[in-house]
């Protein structure tokens, strides 16, 4: 295989991994309200107000719920601005 060959396979794996579904992932914390959670989903993951509640309750309940589904780029900045808010999550495959 050529380094050119290898350059191309290399973007090509990282735009396949970019578009990918991934999970954003809500964790469990002792700090925040569920209220304060609750509001928190419906302004940066647009759920509605059951939506958000259920997120909330599973998250109490199991430790982790998965809150939104899509591509990394969707995803990223909603992570980082609900880490700004103080709450617990991640981006998972």
């Amino acid at each position: 295989m050529t380094k050119e060959n290898t350059k191309s396979n290399s973007k090509e794996s990282l735009n396949e991994s970019l578009g990918k579904n991934r999970m954003l992932i809500l964790h469990n914390d002792e700090i925040n309200s569920f209220d304060f959670v609750i509001e928190t989903l419906v302004k940066v993951c647009k759920h509605d107000e059951i939506q958000a509640e259920q997120c909330a309750f599973i998250t109490h309940y199991k430790g982790k719920c998965d809150v939104k589904k899509g591509s990394f780029n969707l995803l990223k900045p909603m992570k980082d601005e609900l880490i700004n808010k103080g709450l617990s999550v991640t981006i998972e495959d």
